[in-house]
């Protein structure tokens, strides 16, 4: 056993005995989960439900449900699950997936005037490839390759040359191409 610090606390001991309802008693408070997922959207509640009751199993079945022994069973049950329900659900809101999801029920709505990229990003377009164009040759074939599907290191096997050479190479021409850029926007 391993020896405590001084003044550590031990945690606190389960203060009631372990319950094991059935699996159809989780089902049938079915509805307090319901309930409780409600600001959760129709598509993905099924699966936060799922979750929900898969964690209340798990729980019993580690032996983690502990109600007080003077509340009703149901009752205790329904605000157990309750409190399981409440985290899942804090848990799926958190998630950076919907955080970033962004609904629209039209989503094709907003894309009918756009015929194509929009004018600012065709001139900045063809103001980087004026600034690269600009570059010597030697700059402009590593910045070029590396848009092709090939990695680095099997431009540098084709060249016969080092795939750390090759990274290096890239470097410099990246930094030329934000010194060209830098010193053609002033």
């Amino acid at each position: 056993m391993k020896p405590r610090r001084k003044g550590a606390t031990s945690p606190p001991a389960a203060r009631h005995p372990r319950k094991k309802p059935t699996m159809e008693a989780l089902l049938a408070e079915r509805g307090i989960v319901r309930s409780t997922l409600a600001g959760i959207p129709k598509r993905d509640r099924a699966d936060v439900e799922q979750a929900v009751f898969i964690g209340a199993w798990r729980a019993i079945r580690n032996g983690r449900y502990r109600p007080n022994p003077n509340d009703d069973p149901r009752d205790a049950l329904r605000k157990w699950l309750h409190g399981i329900a409440w985290r899942q659900a804090a848990k799926y809101l958190d998630s950076a997936w919907v955080r970033r999801c962004v609904l629209d029920p039209q989503p094709l709505s907003r894309l009918r005037g756009i015929v194509g990229p929009s004018l600012d990003a065709q001139v900045e377009a063809r103001d980087l490839l004026r600034a690269i164009e600009r570059l010597e040759p030697r700059h402009q074939e590593i910045l070029l390759a590396v848009d092709t599907p090939e990695t680095l290191s099997a431009y540098a096997a084709q060249r016969g040359m080092n795939p750390f050479t090759a990274a290096s190479r890239l470097r410099i021409a990246r930094a030329m191409l934000a010194l060209r850029i830098q010193r053609w926007r002033r």
